[in-house]
């Protein structure tokens, strides 16, 4: 009985090496993201810094007519140490959500250089495109051992704040071992594929992920836009929204993403 339990453990262990043997770490790949905004959520927390009686039918009125999720989609090719990030024309674009919220939009076409730790953002505000240069986000992650699949992939959660107040949820797998993320959020020891903002009610989330080869020319740099870098863009945006109240705070974060 000792020796076949012996033998059966000594199987056990080629069977597990085989299949770690076989594990493919992805370093080249387009990853499809669809990014969710609850619109009945987000309108409502601006309806209630209104007292305007009209901001309360809109809101009813959209409540009748339109989805609660407002459904953007983007692709994150890859390739090593760079990744590019590119939304995808809405559809729906025309659609009237009653409510000028920035935050359920997407603005960014970001290419990041993960091994330099630059990125160049045109970035789309209002009627300008800016090109912003500059160095990444650095976000102070906080590993969780919470774990959740996406994708296909086994993700681990980390959890951290950005421009002071927004709370952060995303989730990486080490299975794609490339620092990248969905908009601006990189740092993590591997590929992050769900993002969640859930004071905001916005999340990012990969619905597909392929591993193929990824040519040079998938990574074109943005090159569109005034030239600056994060400092004057947020002068700038600052300078045009002094006028706008609450609203211009939550505009400047938005566009800040």
């Amino acid at each position: 009985m000792k020796h076949k339990l012996i033998i059966l453990s000594f199987l056990l262990l080629n069977i597990s090496n085989l299949f770690a043997q076989n594990v493919r770490f992805a370093t080249d790949g387009v990853i499809e993201f669809e990014k969710s905004s609850n619109m009945f959520a987000i309108m409502k927390r601006q309806m209630e810094k209104s007292s305007s009686g009209f901001m309360q039918q809109a809101y009813e009125a959209y409540k009748r007519n339109q989805p609660q999720f407002k459904v953007l989609k983007s692709t994150l090719t890859f390739s090593k140490d760079k990744t590019l990030f590119t939304p995808i024309a809405d559809d729906n674009n025309s659609r009237n959500y009653f409510f000028s919220d920035p935050s359920t939009g997407q603005w960014n076409t970001i290419y990041t250089d993960l091994a330099s730790g630059m990125y160049t953002t045109q970035k789309v505000v209002y009627e300008e495109t800016f090109l912003v240069k500059d160095t990444t986000r650095k976000i102070n992650w906080k590993i969780t051992s919470e774990l959740r699949n996406i994708a296909g992939y086994e993700c681990r959660r980390a959890n951290a704040v950005i421009l002071d107040s927004i709370y952060v949820v995303a989730f990486y797998t080490d299975k794609i071992p490339v620092s990248g993320g969905p908009e601006s959020f990189t740092g993590l020891p591997g590929m992050i594929l769900g993002v969640a903002l859930p004071h905001e009610n916005i999340t990012w989330f990969a619905k597909t992920v392929t591993d193929k080869p990824v040519a040079p020319n998938e990574l074109k740099v943005p090159a569109k836009g005034k030239a600056v870098n994060n400092k004057t863009l947020r002068e700038t945006i600052n300078s045009a929204l002094k006028d706008w109240g609450d609203y211009a705070q939550s505009a400047l974060k938005a566009f800040l993403l």
